[in-house]
């Protein structure tokens, strides 16, 4: 099995890998991997020694102090073993690569950045800072430092202050994997104390919760705090720890950690309250207790942290992949992906056009509803009339009277209202441009791929529609030749048939007579009305066909073959220009790629570690 300290490391690594990628969940409904990976929080009120503990702990005088609320943002301090010869030193993750080896520069640090987030107010933020501290005195531990737990608001503090703090500290003791180092003076009384109180809401069967005894040697003569340390006055699931933490007269006196953690020993060791106490007390014992509790917890949660990492590889493969590769650099690779995502956005319109999708069906209704009623509306009644066919005839006949049939004025009815399904033609030419514009902008907004590219989308967006023009220009010219042939020549069959009519009416004579009578304008509003009906029901059965064949077909075969000869012209640089990213989107492939990077690194150091033998 792998070592204690090999798969500390291994968390340690992976928690700071976490931080510089920010990966605290956000966008996905699983759980970060930060907060899967066990973790040591240090609870406790303002001025009971938690700063203390952890410079005993780290073995280095590197925190701020001070009267009130010093710690005003969490700390998230890593700790990392190294070999005795390597020198200590500090590094935070806002400052990459920079190396503190002076202590006192990591507290000025620290007290900078807080300044920073929260300006030199007394107010708090809940945005960490993020430190490593490698060291051959340390365990490999992750220890986060919160305020203090406080009761009242102090001047310059908003009211709310209380409830803030105690907020932030919950939001990180309430997950389960988290282990509570919850501290407490030994000369309060515990039944006051706040990190106690606090520890036993979240944690009430003391199963993550341990608890630490400071200020041992401030008691009043005459007390211990023996009842509690055997864990008979406040028992715990762990054992309690005693710290004696150094005096402020030590701290002035500049007495280093390796010094205090001496006379920490020595203290123990001598006093005949827990001199029996002495080899489970100390800040050095309490390193490598939570240390070696930290392992044992991690190595209880493995499968879940590893189903969890390999849920979250799944999940951001799959989003790369929706997501696109990065852009080729090369010029035949960038016109190759430029065509492509044309075929792409081709494909999904003639789904469209072809039943796959929906909207071709509205063309169709163009042609079954909108023409046949436009046709239905026509005014042939009023063009029709007995007074204007009275009108268009007498006009026609001059100053001769017709013989026979008046055919110069048949030819002038019929022109006049043959004239009117020009109007029907252009508008269904014009609705089915109207709808091949919103297929194509569905299109586009549907294929997924292009999304990535808005430069190209929009070329793509201009290129069809101006095809889509010409298209309807050619329909249209089409249309209205189907309109205009039906005006220059009129059905031979339908003048023959006139004068068998007339003959069948009776006798001649009488009809001669009843030559400008209102039946006679009637039998030619008739004839001509029934001419344009046969003409009527031909154009719209022809008008689709011209419109399918100049618009719908020529769109389905050569939308965008254009622009495929424009594409085909440009330089590498004008290709990138096509292919300019969406910022957002080049944002989060980047980030998604990091993050993938991060769970499979992470996989397999947990899986190195956890079959080592």
């Amino acid at each position: 099995m792998a070592t204690m300290e090999s798969l500390i490391v291994t968390v340690n690594r992976i928690q700071r890998a976490c931080t510089v990628l920010g990966d605290h969940g956000g966008d996905t409904a699983l759980p970060t991997l930060w907060e899967a990976l066990p973790s040591v929080v240090v609870v406790g009120g303002q001025s009971s020694g938690k700063s203390s503990v952890l410079e005993s702990i780290v073995g280095r005088d590197f925190l701020p102090r001070g009267s009130g609320i010093v710690t005003r943002r969490p700390l998230v301090l890593q700790l990392h073993k190294t070999e005795q010869w390597v020198q200590e030193y500090g590094e935070f993750l806002h400052l990459p690569k920079k190396k503190f080896t002076d202590f006192s520069m990591v507290r000025r640090e620290i007290q900078d950045e807080t300044d920073r987030m929260t300006g030199k107010s007394k107010q708090i933020s809940p945005v960490p800072i993020h430190l490593s501290i490698y060291s051959p005195n340390v365990v490999n531990l992750t220890l986060i430092d919160l305020p203090g737990l406080t009761k009242v608001a102090v001047e310059g503090q908003p009211d709310s202050i209380v409830q803030d703090i105690e907020s932030m500290v919950r939001s990180y003791v309430e997950k389960p994997n988290c282990i509570i180092l919850a501290i407490t003076p030994a000369n309060q009384d515990i039944a006051t104390s706040d990190a106690m109180k606090l520890s036993r809401e979240v944690d009430p069967t003391g199963e993550r919760t341990f608890g630490v005894l400071t200020k041992l040697d401030l008691m009043d003569k005459g007390t211990n705090a023996v009842d509690v340390l055997e864990g008979r006055a406040y028992p715990l699931q762990h054992p309690w720890v005693g710290i004696v933490n150094r005096s402020q007269a030590d701290i002035n006196k500049n007495i280093d950690m390796i010094a205090a953690r001496r006379k920490e020993r020595e203290y123990f060791a001598t006093s005949p309250d827990y001199g029996h106490l002495a080899s489970k007390m100390g800040s050095e014992y309490l390193a490598k207790l939570l240390s070696k509790h930290l392992e044992s917890v991690i190595r209880a949660r493995l499968p879940g942290i590893t189903s969890l990492i390999n849920r979250s590889i799944d999940e951001l493969e799959a989003e790369l992949s929706h997501l696109g590769r990065p852009v080729a650099v090369d010029a035949g690779a960038q016109l190759y992906t430029i065509l492509e995502l044309c075929r792409a956005f081709d494909r999904i319109f003639k789904e469209h056009l072809e039943g796959g999708r929906p909207g071709g069906d509205r063309i169709y209704g163009v042609f079954d509803h909108q023409l046949p009623a436009a046709l239905r509306k026509l005014p042939f009644d009023r063009h029709l009339s007995l007074q204007n066919i009275r009108k268009v005839v007498s006009e026609a006949d001059g100053y001769q009277p017709h013989l026979i049939a008046p055919e110069q004025g048949y030819r002038r009815l019929i022109d006049g209202a043959l004239n009117y399904f020009r109007g029907p033609a252009e508008a269904s030419v014009d609705a089915v441009h109207f709808l091949l514009k919103e297929l194509v902008r569905r299109s586009i907004a549907e294929t997924q791929e292009l999304k990535r590219f808005p430069t190209l989308q929009a070329e793509i967006a201009a290129a069809a529609n101006e095809a889509l023009e010409r298209f309807r220009e050619e329909s249209k010219k089409t249309t209205l030749r189907l309109v205009d042939m039906e005006s220059s020549y009129l059905t031979v069959d339908f003048f023959r048939k006139l004068p068998q009519e007339v003959e069948k009416g009776g006798n001649p004579t009488s009809l001669s007579a009843d030559r400008y009578a209102e039946g006679h304008f009637r039998r030619i509003g008739s004839n001509v009305s029934s001419y344009v009906g046969m003409v009527s029901d031909t154009l719209r059965n022809t008008i689709p066909k011209a419109v399918v064949y100049c618009q719908v077909r020529e769109a389905k075969q050569s939308l965008l073959d254009h622009f495929y000869i424009q594409v085909g012209k440009k330089e590498g640089k004008q290709l990138a220009q096509l292919l300019d990213e969406d910022a957002a989107l080049m944002e989060r492939r980047q980030q998604c790629a990091k993050r993938l990077e991060l769970y499979k690194s992470a996989r397999d150091e947990i899986d190195s570690v956890s079959w080592a033998r």
